[in-house]
């Protein structure tokens, strides 16, 4: 599964803060880290959430693109709308 997100590095804390859209209406998961966005802190700490609030291991999350950007495509192996809802709530 493909998952949007858009991420805020020095947010204060690891969280998700819900779905947004974007300017072509598709949905992507705002989520925030405490670490900077330095030597890929703040990618390692966004997979690392989304792991721990999927229930899955780091292994089975990587960066599709963005890996520089704000907004990243996360791969997740064996995820399914399901696990994305019971984490973060319904995509809109």
């Amino acid at each position: 599964m493909r998952l949007p997100v858009r991420v805020t590095p020095k947010g204060g804390r690891d969280r998700a803060d819900g779905w947004a859209l974007d300017a072509e209406g598709r949905p992507y998961l705002k989520v925030r880290v405490s670490a900077v966005a330095a030597e890929g802190a703040a990618n390692a700490a966004l997979l690392a959430f989304l792991a721990k609030s999927l229930k899955r291991p780091k292994s089975s999350l990587r960066i599709a693109s963005g890996e520089t950007a704000r907004v990243k495509m996360i791969e997740v192996d064996d995820a399914t709308e399901a696990d994305l809802a019971l984490a973060f709530g319904p995509r809109p």
